[in-house]
């Protein structure tokens, strides 16, 4: 008998692949106009979060703009998008009105309004891509705090284990021909691989490792 490879097992589930919820905090966007009590970090997100106290004393979060401090008003930065001058940056941008934001919510991260017409705008996706949505739709001006987290070491590995064991993902990784044959298609040689690394796109999941249904391999002639 064989046994599941890293890859089948993580497909399969289980307790040692699921990932806990670590979300805490809500991030909407309300009618009223709040005053900013104080900036907080979220586990979960890269950037940071403004705890937001609203005339009926009850409390949310958004996402917290560069620049953003304790006392000011979010009317000051969340407007809706027929309310933002064209060709300014956006975030944490609704996707229909009171959706909730959903674009852009990565630190750094922000959209640009390219044009406005009598119902409908258009935004500018970090990668590009155009999008057409509703003037009604809410929006935060900037671009989210925050900036800059890809930059800073890690400077431990149990640091980055666990940031990693949170959202699911395999921390340290080793290569595969340096694992047995039993563990991975890659493994159990001594200087190499020992096969072909293309394979099939119908291979079952523990198998679909290398170069998945390539166009061609090998060195192009001069």
């Amino acid at each position: 008998m064989g046994k599941r490879i890293i890859p089948q097992a993580r497909g399969k589930g289980g307790p040692s692949y699921r990932v806990p919820s670590f979300r805490k905090y809500n991030i909407i966007y309300r009618q009223e106009d709040g005053v900013v009590m104080d900036l907080q970090r979220d586990v979960m997100r890269t950037a940071p979060l403004a705890r937001v106290k609203y005339p009926d004393r009850s409390v949310s979060y958004i996402i917290a703009p560069e620049g953003l401090a304790v006392g000011e008003r979010t009317g000051m930065h969340v407007k809706r998008l027929q309310d933002v001058p064209e060709g300014s940056s956006i975030f944490a941008i609704e996707t229909y009105p009171n959706s909730g934001p959903k674009l852009c919510r990565t630190a750094g991260s922000a959209a640009v309004l390219v044009s406005k017409g009598r119902k409908e705008c258009i935004v500018q996706l970090p990668s590009k891509k155009q999008v057409s949505l509703h003037l009604m739709c809410r929006a935060t001006l900037g671009k989210p705090a925050g900036d800059g987290f890809k930059e800073k070491p890690w400077v431990k590995g149990g640091k980055k284990w666990h940031v990693m064991h949170k959202r699911g993902k395999l921390f340290p990784r080793s290569s595969g021909v340096a694992m047995n044959a039993v563990d991975h298609p890659f493994g159990g040689g001594y200087t190499g691989l020992g096969k072909h690394k293309s394979i099939s796109r119908n291979a079952p999941p523990g198998r679909k490792v290398g170069s998945i249904s390539p166009r061609r391999s090998g060195r192009k002639k001069a």
